[in-house]
């Protein structure tokens, strides 16, 4: 599984990135976490407003900083 933080790096971005980080690790699930921090490549995702984040390629959320608890639920659907 890879999940994807989209920013350029805020507060924010890096506040989900943490929380993705910290749900990989309670959930006990294999995934790659990648930071995606270039404009080009954030727009290649159709994100208008950072921070993001995408599971698989699939951006799950934009915007807002995600829970864990709210990123656990979204790599259990996965």
């Amino acid at each position: 599984m890879k999940i994807q933080i989209l920013g350029t790096g805020c507060p924010k971005c890096q506040k989900l990135a943490a929380n993705a980080k910290k749900a990989v690790e309670v959930s006990g699930v294999g995934a790659e976490i990648e930071k995606v921090e270039k404009l080009p490549e954030i727009m290649e995702f159709g994100v208008m407003s950072t921070p993001a984040l995408a599971v698989n390629g699939e951006v799950k959320a934009a915007g807002k900083v995600l829970s864990v608890d709210q990123i656990e639920d979204l790599l259990k659907e996965a």
